[in-house]
């Protein structure tokens, strides 16, 4: 607790020097070079091995197959392991009725669900996840998103997201119970379920990365305008996985 606690004082003060001057588009971009290299590196990776492993994931045939179901009940295994920290930040966030909702999705699923590997808390008791992470609340406290960056192998992000993403690690309230293995294990079911993700939306994801005359400003315009939605800073939404 102490750990987390040195943490968030010393990200809010990083976080208090990240307010940036947008250009004329709405974007803050001073890292770009640096972008685009850690961009080149994602695309490269994404090209060379997310894509391939990605591609039968989704479905067998003309539906979902056993590999969909496989990689689904993987990803649901390793998203369950992360609700104790939504709930936490819900919280943070002064939103008690989805921190509460979001407890007893996590156990519901860890139970009835064996483990997180079923969704029943979804299909059965009315309890869909409601996605938040610890970048979420500092838009929630007024911590301005500061500059755009583009994270290798984590993809696109801002100062602020980027800062969120180590507390969330850092801090993750699992951390406690779950020893190394465990939680290298639950990493692991994380990048499994983001690699499905890849799969379902593998058009979508090609014609931005691969089709785009500059897929770097297409991924960070679309990325941008979504998390701006998203936090309820930008009216306007594009979904990155729209047709």
């Amino acid at each position: 607790m102490n750990r987390g606690a040195i943490l968030l004082g010393f990200s809010l003060l990083v976080l208090a020097g990240c307010s940036r001057e947008r250009g004329p588009d709405g974007i803050s971009d001073p890292y770009e070079p640096m972008n685009r290299g850690f961009h080149a590196f994602n695309r490269g990776l994404d090209s060379h091995v997310v894509k391939p492993l990605s591609g039968g994931m989704s479905s067998d045939g003309d539906g979902p197959g056993l590999a969909s179901r496989a990689v689904t009940g993987v990803g649901n295994f390793g998203s369950n392991l992360a609700e104790p920290g939504k709930a936490v930040n819900h919280l943070l966030q002064g939103k008690p009725e989805p921190a509460v909702k979001t407890v007893f999705r996590f156990l519901v699923n860890t139970t009835v669900g064996l483990g997180g590997f079923l969704d029943p808390a979804t299909a059965d008791f009315a309890l869909p996840e409601q996605d938040t992470d610890f970048g979420q609340t500092l838009a929630v406290w007024g911590i301005p998103e500061g500059a755009y960056l583009e994270l290798p192998l984590l993809g696109p992000s801002t100062e602020r997201d980027a800062v969120g993403k180590v507390v969330d690690l850092v801090a993750d309230p699992m951390g406690a119970v779950l020893n190394r293995d465990q939680r290298v294990l639950g990493f692991g079911a994380r990048l499994v379920g983001k690699a499905g993700e890849r799969g379902e939306y593998g058009d979508t994801v090609d014609s931005v990365l691969y089709d785009s005359a500059d897929s770097y400003a297409q991924t960070r315009l679309i990325w941008l305008q979504h998390r701006r939605h998203e936090l309820g800073e930008e009216g306007e939404a594009i979904d990155p996985y729209a047709e």
